[in-house]
């Protein structure tokens, strides 16, 4: 089966941003891109607050649908699910099994922690997947070449998402830097890091890999102290992280929120 992207698009400025990402992504990894647009006319939609919700017709959806996927330079598929958007997307990843979602992050400054459940969020509680969150302010949709992986050097594997994992980075030939976050700097950190993600085979073909060791109390911060430095942040996202019953607790989402360029979260098995 041919390799695609599943991206979801609500045709705001977020969305727009996260199409271009994938349509340059697409290149080097040779796939197609799966558009999704989700009708979500429920009054009990928790977005319904926040105003993310576009309220097109049937008709005006296809038309824009049909608009991008015409301007698009891979090929692509389009379509229109219904109902929560966490249910439409596992639908469709069960479907076109995709090697990653992609969503774009709207702008969420002023709106109150407590009011942002976040479909990242929601996608990854009903269906881990790897997702690759891309923030409404990136403009370069270029290819990232540095990547910042970030480890809390605990053992962890990818399961069956390990090879969508590592073909990724092999596709990007990107230089690659693995990143350990403790309360007091150690001479074991970056070894400790290094041997946790080596022992996955995560970079087993990369010829660059780089370490380190940020010292900080909250890991959250000491990423996104350095995410500024890289082209595309890589979080290993165990089920703790997201399964939390408040978004705003996980360093995984913290990070996805916060962070100033795209969000790879690639959901560890346990």
């Amino acid at each position: 089966m041919a390799t695609s992207l599943l991206i979801l698009t609500d045709f705001f400025q977020a969305a727009d941003a996260a199409l271009n990402y994938a349509t340059n992504l697409a290149a080097p990894l040779e796939a197609r891109l799966v558009l999704l647009h989700v009708r979500r006319d429920s009054v009990l939609d928790p977005e319904m607050f926040t105003g993310q919700l576009s309220n097109l017709s049937r008709e005006a959806i296809h038309l824009a649908l049909s608009s991008l996927a015409r301007d698009l330079s891979v090929p692509v598929v389009a379509e229109v699910g219904h109902g929560r958007v966490a249910f439409a997307v596992a639908d469709a990843v069960s479907r076109h099994h995709p090697a990653l979602v992609v969503l774009g992050r709207p702008d969420l400054t002023s709106t109150p922690d407590e009011l942002v459940t976040t479909t990242s969020l929601d996608i990854l509680r009903t269906a881990p997947y790897p997702m690759l969150v891309v923030p409404h302010t990136v403009r370069n949709s270029a290819l990232p070449r540095r990547v910042l992986l970030a480890t809390d050097g605990e053992e962890f594997t990818l399961g069956q998402f390990a090879g969508t994992a590592r073909r990724l980075l092999n596709a990007l030939r990107a230089e690659l830097t693995l990143l350990r976050v403790v309360p007091q700097e150690t001479p074991e950190a970056d070894t400790a890091a290094l041997d946790a993600v080596l022992r996955t085979g995560l970079t087993a073909d990369l010829s660059t890999v780089h370490t380190r060791t940020v010292t900080a109390e909250q890991p959250a911060e000491g990423i996104l102290q350095l995410a500024p430095e890289y082209d595309l942040v890589v979080l290993i996202a165990r089920r703790r992280s997201f399964l939390g019953q408040l978004f705003h607790r996980s360093v995984t989402a913290d990070i996805i929120r916060r962070s100033s360029v795209p969000v790879l979260v690639l959901p560890a098995q346990e």
